[in-house]
């Protein structure tokens, strides 16, 4: 699993010895009848039917556990797909406990900064969709790329930012991932390879497929992740960059996020097809239940092996669900009931699932759960104390970054005067 090795530290300690460590401080480095989506239930209760939810084994010699995955894989043009068992410990489990609490917590608490009107503009969270994010760094280096659309708290955390780094971008502070100038749905982690949130529909994928040609350029035995939403399923720059990336055989997965609603609008009233994994006649896809950290891990693992095996680009569907509306200005329950947003989390919510495999398998009590939940909220409220205490950019930095130092660039006014910026 990669990230921090003090995260998993962390979260062992916040069990054994009192909660005196924090899991926070370095980071997650360390889805009616008017909108049809009560189907979103069905196939999983189906499949799942008469089994437990992730049914556990545990070697007693090894510490090694065995968790079945009960959702089945749906494969395009691929001859085989993942196992159906995966294998876990102790200490990965806690640590994908952990930074999947982090990030519902870091959303929950961006909700309420918003509504308090600390964040301006734009922002989209993005909880109940922990799995995705959690699940690509089981398979995933930081050495890999990694970009996505204008839902990105999860994946910029996932990626190894800190919540003192979001909440100071959400709110427009120099200590922010972006120097504050991105704000919610452009945060950046280059040191990580997050090559940013990006706020056009459909953008992800041509500039996914420019990061995976610049890893084949130079050789690199590294993949790019782009993620998308079904919503920009449609989108024709998404065709144009499915094209080049088949053509010139780039190690490119491209990763939809289908939470099952572009906006308020269900993908069945926008699509025709409604799946995207098997949409391309020259393009391998694989389907997994995206609710499903093991799931989502295990698929990411065969698309990173396809890809570095010289077989060119592959599609990763990730079947999720937002609990939150499209953005902070959409309340969620016009275009589907407060039944089936329950329902979901009843029945297929991420978090609740690695929780139950904790307990089964007597790795931790209730109660240590619980003081670990009030750890982590704890501090999550005090990253975003600090973050509301921090400075905005000054007004140097409205021409920082802009113009090459010294350029003798003229700025004209519309009185047809001019004057020279000088640039430090």
């Amino acid at each position: 699993m990669n990230g921090s090795k003090s995260m998993l530290k962390l979260a062992a300690a916040a069990l054994s010895k009192g909660l005196q460590e924090s899991p926070l401080k370095s980071g997650l480095a360390e889805k009616g009848n008017f909108c049809r989506t009560v189907f979103l239930t069905r196939r999983y209760s189906a499949e799942c039917s008469g089994k437990e939810t992730n049914p556990t084994s545990k070697k007693s010699d090894s510490g090694e556990i065995d968790v079945e995955i009960p959702v089945k894989f749906d494969l395009h043009l691929l001859e085989s797909g993942p196992s159906q068992v995966t294998t876990t410990n102790k200490e990965e489990l806690m640590k994908i406990y952990t930074d999947m609490q982090i990030i519902r917590r870091a959303e929950i608490a961006a909700d309420m900064l918003f509504k308090s009107q600390m964040i301006r503009g734009f922002c989209h969270l993005y909880d109940g969709q922990e799995a995705v994010s959690v699940g690509l760094e089981r398979a995933l280096s930081y050495d890999d790329n990694v970009i996505t659309a204008y839902r990105d708290h999860g994946i910029f955390l996932g990626r190894g930012g800190t919540v003192f780094e979001l909440f100071s971008e959400l709110m427009g502070k120099r200590t922010g991932c972006a120097l504050g100038k991105g704000g919610s749905m452009h945060l950046y982690h280059r040191e990580h390879n997050f090559w940013g949130g990006w706020g056009i529909v459909g953008t992800t994928p041509p500039l996914g497929a420019g990061l995976a040609f610049g890893q084949k350029y130079e050789k690199k035995p590294n993949v790019t992740a782009a993620i998308y939403g079904d919503g920009a399923g449609n989108q024709g720059q998404l065709f144009e960059a499915q094209n080049l990336a088949a053509l010139w055989n780039l190690p490119l997965i491209l990763v939809i996020e289908n939470n099952h609603f572009g906006m308020g609008t269900a993908e069945w009233r926008s699509s025709k097809k409604t799946t995207h994994y098997d949409r391309v006649s020259y393009i391998p896809g694989i389907k997994t239940d995206g609710m499903d950290v093991f799931a989502v891990g295990e698929a990411f693992k065969l698309c990173k092996e396809h890809c570095l095996s010289g077989k060119g680009p592959i599609t990763l569907e990730a079947d999720t669900y937002r609990y939150h509306g499209h953005s902070m200005s959409d309340p969620g329950s016009t275009y589907r009931s407060r039944q089936e947003i329950q329902g979901m989390r009843q029945e297929r919510d991420p978090i609740e699932r690695v929780r139950k495999i904790i307990l089964k398998e007597e790795l931790a009590t209730n109660e240590e759960l619980k003081d670990l939940d009030k750890q982590i909220r704890h501090e999550v409220d005090e990253a975003s104390a600090k973050a509301r205490e921090a400075e905005f950019p000054g007004e140097e930095e409205l021409f920082a970054n802009i113009y090459k130092a010294d350029s003798g660039l003229i700025v004209t006014g519309c009185d047809r005067k001019h004057s020279k910026v000088q640039m430090s």
